[in-house]
């Protein structure tokens, strides 16, 4: 039996488990700029952008004062963040470099353009934008050809203003 998900399905959030609330909550609210919707006293709190309820779920029920998981292990590789175009990714990409934020990465995929990071716990962050699709890479098939190039930050710091 096959089964196809509609379209218009999508990620709604992603829920972590941290070692710190507090400090995470300062990672997203100051330095991605999510808005704290609700806070659970010390071990769990929601954030969201444009007044969404949350995009991000944050708990300590099973992680306070854990360790970071190992890099060779399994569970989720990084949450992607979505922004509604490219100037808006240069903003948040200039604001969490000015944050002193190392970044691990940065990519032009030929689909879109990221960044890539990490929070306080360690887990990878993507900051990204997508190109409409109708410039999107295809193969003469019509087939995606996404790639992995460099991606010019100063340019997109400066398409920021």
């Amino acid at each position: 039996m096959s089964y196809t998900a509609p379209a218009g399905t999508c990620v709604g959030h992603v829920h972590l488990k941290v070692s710190d609330l507090d400090r995470s909550i300062a990672f997203y609210r100051d330095v991605l700029g999510f808005e704290l919707q609700q806070k659970f006293g010390d071990s769990a709190a929601f954030l969201g952008a444009g007044g969404y309820h949350h995009h991000i779920g944050l708990n300590t029920w099973h992680s306070r004062g854990g360790p970071q998981p190992p890099a060779r292990a399994t569970g989720l590789y990084h949450s992607a963040f979505l922004y509604p175009d490219r100037k808006a990714l240069g903003t948040a990409v200039r604001h969490v470099l000015e944050a002193g934020v190392r970044l691990d990465g940065a990519a032009d995929h030929g689909v879109s353009e990221a960044v890539y990071l990490r929070d306080p716990d360690g887990n990878g962050v993507e900051l990204y934008r997508d190109r409409p699709v109708d410039e999107w890479p295809r193969l003469p098939d019509g087939s995606l050809a996404m790639g992995s190039d460099p991606l010019d930050l100063h340019a997109l710091i400066a398409e920021a203003g």
